[in-house]
């Protein structure tokens, strides 16, 4: 007997997420000793002063379990986003929260829907857990949400819209989001993915939402806007029965005590983040520039990455930049294989990648 038999239906034929490739490895595999990181939608800034302090200051405590509640953490977003602690639902990073949604909620004779080219995540938790993936074709890269309700069945059980969306950066409306969960059942969960939008000037508020919609569940991340990918700390918002049944079956120390610290000072602190997005708002207008000027499209973003149509096998083009010392992100996992997913950098990192980009392009052409 193969050992792998006695695993739970659909994790076998998983495929593991795969993340930007970290610098480190780039350096063993090619010796390249320069390395430009533009692969993980991470902050190109580095943390807040604010958060480092809180760190630096959290370390007397580091032989002591963190508060399993988080109440301090949810007591500053309670606050922030005008919720309820109880609303609140904390998570080693989103993507954590993301798969306590779906064990909680779906089971292996459930449906799942999301949309084509949207975060990998959705598709690996539904296999996970055994349920049926239905995805939406997109429309002009974004989510198509009429064809998404129209493809909710008796079976449907949960319901994934990232806005703005990863990997293409596309950005629905408030209003077509709303329209969105008025022809949705009650019995249905959706889940509003949003990471990125804090890079974005929003024209509305989706946590007004909440009390309209009991099945809607609001994703955010620490991760992106506030510089805090590497301690892993994300949280849900939602109707406080929700809430409560997450919180039943989250583990009990799953944000430790440098994150919850971290994030707590990151929230105070409006000028990293008004920092933040002007160094993103700069980079984006950078590489528009530069990729018009190359004659190349690109998906119009409201995150901090542009998603670019290399019109060539982009693994190609990936690799030759990785030997250049530049780590982006190819996407045929997403269903583009002639795409490039590239983050905002500082202006130099940009450049360089713009310079790496057309150099590839034109090995390619030679």
């Amino acid at each position: 007997m193969n050992v792998c038999d006695l695993a739970v239906g659909g994790i076998a034929g998983l495929q593991p997420y795969v993340p930007g490739k970290p610098i480190e490895e780039l350096q063993r595999q090619y010796g390249v000793k320069d390395v430009v990181k533009l692969a993980s939608n991470e902050s190109p800034i580095g943390p807040s002063q604010a958060a480092q302090a809180a760190i630096a200051k959290a370390i007397r405590d580091l032989t002591r379990y963190p508060d399993g509640n988080g109440f301090a953490l949810k007591q500053v977003l309670a606050e922030k986003y005008q919720v309820e602690a109880g609303q609140i639902t904390l998570g080693n990073g989103s993507n954590d929260v993301l798969e306590l949604i779906a064990r909680c909620f779906v089971s292996p004779e459930d449906e799942v829907i999301f949309s084509q080219h949207a975060f990998a995540v959705y598709p690996l938790v539904t296999q996970a857990i055994g349920a049926t993936q239905v995805e939406v074709p997109a429309t002009a890269f974004s989510h198509d949400l009429q064809a998404m309700q129209r493809a909710v069945t008796s079976k449907t059980k949960l319901i994934f819209i990232a806005n703005p969306n990863n990997p293409t950066g596309t950005y629905l409306s408030g209003e077509q989001i709303y329209a969105f969960l008025q022809m949705i059942p009650d019995n249905v969960i959706v889940v509003l993915d949003e990471a990125y939008v804090e890079y974005g000037e929003n024209e509305f508020n989706s946590i007004d939402w909440l009390q309209d919609f009991p099945n809607l569940i609001i994703c955010r991340t620490f991760s992106k806007a506030y510089g805090l990918a590497g301690l892993r700390v994300g949280f849900a918002l939602s109707h406080t029965d929700i809430a409560d049944l997450l919180n039943r079956l989250r583990q009990p120390f799953n944000v430790n005590h440098f994150a919850m610290s971290a994030a707590i000072a990151a929230l105070g602190d409006e000028d990293y983040l008004q920092r933040a997005r002007q160094v993103n708002a700069q980079g984006m207008q950078q590489f528009m520039d530069g990729l018009t000027a190359m004659g190349l499209s690109y998906i119009p973003s409201r995150a901090n990455f542009i998603c670019v149509d290399v019109a060539t096998d982009a693994a190609d083009v990936y690799e030759n930049m990785l030997r250049q010392g530049v780590i982006v992100r190819p996407i045929a996992s997403y269903g583009l294989p002639n795409h490039l997913r590239i983050s905002i950098g500082l202006q130099h990192e940009n450049q360089r990648c713009l310079d790496a980009l057309a150099t590839s392009l034109n090995n390619e052409n030679d």
